[in-house]
C-alpha cells in the first residue's frame, strides 16, 4: 500500500461510499448539456478508486443511478445507460489488472438489457479479485433495499426457517444487498448538498458524513484524501463517552 502523507494507515475506513452529485450543474456552468457532466464524472470515479486503493480502503460504493433517476428526461436516462455500458466495457480490463472486484447493488434486473449484460459480464470477469471491492449502486434505493430485506425475512419466517423471536439487527442486515460488504464508515457527498437521497439508509446509521463543495467532475484524489483525513480527526463514540473510549484504548 502506498503511504499517503498525514494519513494514519491504521485508521483508514474500510468502506467508503460516495453520492456523486453535481454533474448536471457543473455542465450547465460550462455551457454544456448535462450528459457532458456525466462523461467528465468518469475521471472522478477513476481517481476516487485509485485513491481508495492507495489509502487502503477495502470497499468503495458509488451511487451511480437511483430508482428516482428514472424520472429524469428520457434522453438523459438513455444517454446515462449508454455511457454506463461504454465505461464498463472500456474499463473492465483495467479493473481486472488492478485487482478490483466489481459488484452491484440495487434492482439491476430492471436495467436495460445492454446495460445489465455489460454489468454482469464485468462482475463475472473480476469476481476473484481481492484488492478492493468497487460497488455500483444501480437502480438502487435505500428504502427498496430495506423493503426487499423485510420481504425475504418474512418468507423465511413463514417457511419456519427462522424463529421470529430470534430476529435482531444483525440478522436483518444479512438480508440487505450490502450484507457481504464491510460496515460503512465514511459517506461522501459532493456539490454542497447535505442529504442522503435514499442512499444506504440502514448502513449510514453510524457512518461519518463528509460534504464537499466541489461538483463531482471536479473531485480528485486529493479531495478523497482530504475526506479521509477529516474522518481521522473525528471521535467515533457509538453511544459511549470520550472517557470510555480512552479507557479501552480507542
Amino acid at each position: 500500500m502506498k503511504v499517503i502523507p498525514n494519513i494514519d494507515a491504521k485508521r483508514v475506513p474500510s468502506h467508503v461510499a460516495i453520492i456523486m452529485d453535481g454533474n448536471g450543474r457543473w455542465a450547465s456552468l460550462m455551457g454544456k448539456p448535462r450528459i457532458f457532466g456525466h462523461k467528465n464524472g468518469v475521471q472522478a470515479v477513476r481517481e476516487s478508486l485509485e485513491a481508495s486503493v492507495e489509502a487502503g480502503v477495502k470497499c468503495l460504493t458509488l451511487y451511480a443511478f437511483s430508482t428516482e433517476n428514472w424520472n429524469r428526461p428520457a434522453g438523459e436516462v438513455n444517454a446515462l445507460m449508454t455511457l454506463l455500458v461504454k465505461t464498463i466495457r472500456s474499463e473492465v480490463d483495467k479493473l481486472d489488472e488492478k485487482g478490483v472486484c466489481l459488484n452491484a447493488i440495487g434492482d439491476i434486473s430492471k436495467l436495460p438489457a445492454k446495460t445489465y449484460n455489460a454489468l454482469i459480464e464485468a462482475i463475472e470477469k473480476t469476481k476473484n479479485n481481492k484488492k478492493i471491492r468497487l460497488v455500483l449502486a444501480l437502480n438502487y434505493s435505500g428504502r427498496w433495499d430495506i423493503s426487499q430485506a423485510g420481504g425475504k425475512l418474512s418468507r423465511f419466517i413463514s417457511e419456519n426457517k427462522i424463529d421470529p423471536n430470534q430476529v435482531d439487527e444483525s440478522m436483518f442486515s444479512q438480508f440487505l444487498s450490502t450484507a457481504e460488504f464491510p460496515e460503512l464508515e465514511l459517506l461522501i457527498r459532493t456539490s454542497g448538498e447535505q442529504r442522503l437521497s435514499n442512499f444506504l439508509l440502514w448502513e449510514s446509521a453510524y457512518a461519518e458524513f463528509y460534504f464537499s463543495e466541489k461538483f463531482w467532475p471536479e473531485f480528485r484524489k486529493e479531495d478523497f484524501f482530504d475526506a479521509i483525513l477529516d474522518f481521522q480527526k473525528r471521535e467515533r463514540r457509538f453511544g459511549k463517552t470520550g472517557e470510555q473510549l480512552k479507557a479501552i484504548g480507542r
